[in-house]
Protein backbone atom coordinates (compact mmCIF):
# COMPACT_ATOMS: atom_id res chain seq x y z
CA UNK A 1 0.00 0.00 0.00
CA UNK A 2 1.27 3.49 -0.87
CA UNK A 3 2.44 5.57 2.12
CA UNK A 4 -0.05 8.34 1.27
CA UNK A 5 -2.89 5.82 1.29
CA UNK A 6 -1.76 4.44 4.66
CA UNK A 7 -1.70 7.93 6.17
CA UNK A 8 -5.10 8.72 4.68
CA UNK A 9 -6.54 5.59 6.32
CA UNK A 10 -5.03 6.54 9.68
CA UNK A 11 -6.37 10.09 9.34
CA UNK A 12 -9.80 8.75 8.42
CA UNK A 13 -9.71 6.72 11.63
CA UNK A 14 -9.16 9.89 13.64
CA UNK A 15 -5.36 10.06 13.83
CA UNK A 16 -4.62 13.79 13.63
CA UNK A 17 -0.89 13.04 13.81
CA UNK A 18 -1.28 11.02 10.58
CA UNK A 19 -2.93 14.07 8.97
CA UNK A 20 0.04 16.22 9.96
CA UNK A 21 2.53 13.63 8.62
CA UNK A 22 0.47 13.39 5.43
CA UNK A 23 0.58 17.15 4.92
CA UNK A 24 4.36 17.18 5.41
CA UNK A 25 4.73 14.32 2.93
CA UNK A 26 2.53 15.78 0.18
CA UNK A 27 3.41 19.47 0.65
CA UNK A 28 6.29 19.52 -1.88
CA UNK A 29 4.16 17.68 -4.46
CA UNK A 30 1.16 19.96 -3.82
CA UNK A 31 3.34 23.04 -4.28
CA UNK A 32 4.59 21.61 -7.57
CA UNK A 33 0.98 21.02 -8.61
CA UNK A 34 -0.05 24.54 -7.57
CA UNK A 35 2.93 26.00 -9.42
CA UNK A 36 1.84 24.17 -12.58
CA UNK A 37 -1.71 25.40 -12.07
CA UNK A 38 -0.54 29.02 -11.74
CA UNK A 39 2.23 29.00 -14.35
CA UNK A 40 0.16 31.02 -16.84
CA UNK A 41 -0.74 33.72 -14.31
CA UNK A 42 0.96 37.06 -14.62
CA UNK A 43 3.90 37.86 -12.28
CA UNK A 44 2.84 39.49 -9.04
CA UNK A 45 -0.51 37.72 -8.97
CA UNK A 46 -1.64 37.52 -5.35
CA UNK A 47 -2.67 33.88 -5.68
CA UNK A 48 0.71 32.26 -5.18
CA UNK A 49 1.65 28.60 -4.97
CA UNK A 50 1.53 28.31 -1.18
CA UNK A 51 -1.76 30.20 -0.97
CA UNK A 52 -3.39 27.94 -3.55
CA UNK A 53 -2.22 24.80 -1.73
CA UNK A 54 -3.33 26.14 1.64
CA UNK A 55 -6.75 27.26 0.45
CA UNK A 56 -7.40 23.97 -1.34
CA UNK A 57 -6.37 21.99 1.75
CA UNK A 58 -8.45 24.20 4.03
CA UNK A 59 -11.47 23.47 1.83
CA UNK A 60 -10.79 19.73 2.13
CA UNK A 61 -10.37 19.86 5.91
CA UNK A 62 -13.41 22.11 6.46
CA UNK A 63 -15.56 19.74 4.44
CA UNK A 64 -14.27 16.91 6.62
CA UNK A 65 -13.62 14.84 3.52
CA UNK A 66 -11.69 11.69 4.27
CA UNK A 67 -10.25 10.32 1.03
CA UNK A 68 -9.91 6.55 0.88
CA UNK A 69 -6.66 6.49 -1.08
CA UNK A 70 -4.08 8.56 -2.93
CA UNK A 71 -6.13 8.70 -6.12
CA UNK A 72 -9.23 9.98 -4.35
CA UNK A 73 -7.10 12.50 -2.42
CA UNK A 74 -5.76 13.95 -5.67
CA UNK A 75 -9.25 13.84 -7.14
CA UNK A 76 -10.62 15.95 -4.30
CA UNK A 77 -7.62 18.24 -4.57
CA UNK A 78 -8.06 18.90 -8.30
CA UNK A 79 -11.65 20.00 -7.69
CA UNK A 80 -10.72 22.24 -4.75
CA UNK A 81 -7.88 23.91 -6.67
CA UNK A 82 -10.26 24.61 -9.52
CA UNK A 83 -12.70 26.17 -7.04
CA UNK A 84 -10.02 28.39 -5.48
CA UNK A 85 -8.76 29.66 -8.85
CA UNK A 86 -12.34 30.29 -9.95
CA UNK A 87 -13.17 32.14 -6.70
CA UNK A 88 -10.28 34.53 -7.35
CA UNK A 89 -11.37 35.03 -10.96
CA UNK A 90 -14.92 35.83 -9.89
CA UNK A 91 -13.66 38.26 -7.26
CA UNK A 92 -11.57 40.09 -9.86
CA UNK A 93 -14.55 40.38 -12.22
CA UNK A 94 -16.84 41.54 -9.42
CA UNK A 95 -14.44 44.29 -8.37
CA UNK A 96 -14.15 45.48 -11.96
CA UNK A 97 -17.94 45.79 -12.09
CA UNK A 98 -17.94 47.73 -8.83
CA UNK A 99 -19.29 44.92 -6.69
CA UNK A 100 -17.59 44.32 -3.37
CA UNK A 101 -17.48 40.64 -2.38
CA UNK A 102 -17.57 40.25 1.38
CA UNK A 103 -14.62 37.90 1.86
CA UNK A 104 -12.18 39.22 -0.74
CA UNK A 105 -9.74 42.00 0.01
CA UNK A 106 -9.58 44.58 -2.80
CA UNK A 107 -5.78 44.74 -2.60
CA UNK A 108 -5.60 40.99 -3.24
CA UNK A 109 -8.14 40.78 -6.02
CA UNK A 110 -6.98 43.75 -8.07
CA UNK A 111 -3.77 41.90 -8.92
CA UNK A 112 -5.70 39.25 -10.84
CA UNK A 113 -5.85 39.98 -14.53
CA UNK A 114 -9.39 40.86 -15.60
CA UNK A 115 -8.98 39.14 -18.94
CA UNK A 116 -7.63 36.02 -17.25
CA UNK A 117 -10.59 36.11 -14.86
CA UNK A 118 -13.01 36.26 -17.80
CA UNK A 119 -11.27 33.31 -19.47
CA UNK A 120 -11.35 31.24 -16.27
CA UNK A 121 -15.05 31.91 -15.78
CA UNK A 122 -15.75 30.97 -19.42
CA UNK A 123 -13.64 27.84 -18.97
CA UNK A 124 -15.60 26.90 -15.86
CA UNK A 125 -18.88 27.29 -17.76
CA UNK A 126 -17.49 25.15 -20.57
CA UNK A 127 -16.30 22.50 -18.10
CA UNK A 128 -19.75 22.43 -16.49
CA UNK A 129 -21.27 21.70 -19.90
CA UNK A 130 -18.57 19.18 -20.72
CA UNK A 131 -19.24 17.35 -17.43
CA UNK A 132 -22.68 16.44 -18.79
CA UNK A 133 -20.95 14.54 -21.57
CA UNK A 134 -18.21 12.66 -19.69
CA UNK A 135 -17.10 12.76 -16.06
CA UNK A 136 -13.97 10.76 -16.87
CA UNK A 137 -12.88 13.16 -19.60
CA UNK A 138 -13.62 16.09 -17.27
CA UNK A 139 -11.31 14.51 -14.68
CA UNK A 140 -8.58 14.22 -17.33
CA UNK A 141 -8.92 17.94 -18.09
CA UNK A 142 -8.81 18.88 -14.43
CA UNK A 143 -5.77 16.73 -13.70
CA UNK A 144 -3.92 18.01 -16.77
CA UNK A 145 -4.95 21.69 -16.63
CA UNK A 146 -5.51 22.52 -12.97
CA UNK A 147 -2.98 20.19 -11.38
CA UNK A 148 -0.54 19.98 -14.28
CA UNK A 149 -0.10 16.22 -14.30
CA UNK A 150 1.45 14.59 -17.33
CA UNK A 151 -0.42 12.03 -19.44
CA UNK A 152 1.37 9.21 -17.60
CA UNK A 153 0.72 10.71 -14.15
CA UNK A 154 -2.95 11.24 -14.99
CA UNK A 155 -3.26 7.63 -16.16
CA UNK A 156 -1.67 6.39 -12.95
CA UNK A 157 -3.84 8.52 -10.65
CA UNK A 158 -7.03 7.62 -12.51
CA UNK A 159 -6.11 3.97 -12.91
CA UNK A 160 -6.72 3.93 -16.66
CA UNK A 161 -4.57 3.30 -19.71
CA UNK A 162 -2.19 6.00 -20.95
CA UNK A 163 -3.75 5.79 -24.42
CA UNK A 164 -7.23 6.39 -22.94
CA UNK A 165 -5.96 9.53 -21.21
CA UNK A 166 -4.32 10.67 -24.45
CA UNK A 167 -7.56 10.19 -26.44
CA UNK A 168 -9.67 11.85 -23.73
CA UNK A 169 -7.25 14.80 -23.56
CA UNK A 170 -7.25 15.32 -27.33
CA UNK A 171 -11.04 15.04 -27.57
CA UNK A 172 -11.58 17.35 -24.61
CA UNK A 173 -9.24 19.99 -26.01
CA UNK A 174 -11.06 19.97 -29.34
CA UNK A 175 -14.47 20.08 -27.64
CA UNK A 176 -13.45 22.97 -25.38
CA UNK A 177 -11.90 24.93 -28.23
CA UNK A 178 -15.08 24.57 -30.26
CA UNK A 179 -17.26 25.49 -27.26
CA UNK A 180 -15.14 28.50 -26.28
CA UNK A 181 -15.03 29.85 -29.84
CA UNK A 182 -18.79 29.41 -30.23
CA UNK A 183 -19.40 31.07 -26.84
CA UNK A 184 -17.18 34.04 -27.73
CA UNK A 185 -19.16 34.59 -30.92
CA UNK A 186 -22.45 34.57 -29.06
CA UNK A 187 -21.37 37.21 -26.53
Amino acid sequence: MHEITELLHAWKNGDDEARDRLMELVDPELKKIAHNCLRKERPGNILQTTALVNEALIKLIKENLRPEDRNQFYGFLRMRMREVVLDYARAARAIKRGERPQQVDLAEAENVSTEKAKELIMLNEALSEFAKESERQLAVIEYRFFIGLSIDETAEVMGIARRTVQRDWEYAQAWLKRYMNTSELSE
